[in-house]
């Protein structure tokens, strides 16, 4: 099993339009997919044709811990989800009494992840308590980044946050796949930017690029991914392909691998001494967890497709 948050503190990179569509590609794969929407927009949720509007039971009640994960997960055309509202921007403030409030999700997902292969936790743009809870729940990130100007600014501070959670509360956690959006094999800076993103983090950028195509823009807007919305489409082709691409790499990661906190498994284990107590957060404003919670490769494989 595998709890994948799928990251990038910048907003429009295309990251609920992953977590959706890879969702679908992996059930497409014979996997059992669970999505979990993390964002207060609630894009994912509206992406997948549930109303977060009318919705009763959010993430957030996971997270206050007056609802089980069980009772909130529905199931849309072959995808489990767990929805999120507008209420979940409240979600730092309402969790901030809670001791040990990063690792609610983690607790939350121990209890539903045995039922699944792949959960895919949707970060909003931030590195707040959300995202943190997603890091610390996760045993691996997929970094996505626009094949667009300005590309890696700031993914230095992200991976430096992530090696910050995997020294203090997640040991296990990884950055192990990076999925390159709105690529354009017209433009010669998609190019460039594929050369700068290969350079900087090798071959964990992922053969299958996704192109800028307009159906994935419009799906979301019918409730539906893009396989069920255009299935002939650029952006179903190239999603397919990633998804296989993801389904490829089992044999290392181990589909029913459990995630492992130190010596001890993720089912009811707390972190290690001195990691539980107290507060962690991760601020936007490039400031690193609180103390006290104590190559370049060029393959354009796709570019031609």
């Amino acid at each position: 099993m595998r709890i994948v948050a799928m990251l990038n503190q910048k907003g429009g990179v295309g990251k609920t339009t992953s977590t959706v569509n890879l969702g679908y590609g992996l059930a497409a794969q014979g996997r059992k997919v669970l999505l979990v929407d993390l964002d207060a927009q609630a894009n994912l949720t509206y992406s997948v044709g549930i109303a977060a509007h009318e919705v009763q039971v959010t993430i957030l009640d996971v997270l206050k811990r007056t609802k089980k994960a069980s009772e909130v997960i529905q199931s849309q055309h072959g995808v489990d989800v767990m929805p999120a509202s507008l209420d979940l921007s409240s979600a730092d403030m309402e969790l901030s009494g809670i001791p040990g409030r990063e690792l609610l999700l983690r607790e939350a997902l121990a209890t539903v992840s045995a039922k699944y292969d792949y959960i895919l936790l949707d970060c909003p743009p931030s590195l707040g308590l959300l995202p943190l809870n997603a890091l610390t729940a996760a045993s691996e990130v997929f970094v996505i980044l626009q094949t667009e100007f300005l590309a890696l600014q700031g993914v230095s501070k992200l991976v430096s946050t992530v090696e910050v959670v995997k020294s203090r509360l997640n040991p296990a956690l990884e950055i192990s796949g990076i999925i390159a959006t709105m690529y354009d094999a017209r433009k010669r800076l998609s190019k460039e930017v594929i050369e700068q993103i290969s350079a900087y983090f090798g071959p964990k950028l992922f053969k299958s690029f996704i192109r800028e195509n307009v159906s994935l823009a419009e799906a979301p807007s019918h409730g539906k991914n893009i396989f069920s919305y255009r299935p002939e489409s650029p952006g179903a082709v190239d999603y397919k392909a990633l998804s296989k691409e993801i389904v490829s790499m089992e044999a290392r990661y181990g589909k029913d691998a459990s995630i492992k906190v130190g010596k001890r498994s993720i089912q009811g284990a707390a972190v290690d001494k001195g990691h539980h107590r107290g507060s962690a957060t991760i601020n936007s404003g490039s400031k690193a967890v609180r103390k006290g919670t104590n190559a370049k490769r060029g393959d354009t494989r796709n570019a031609g497709r």
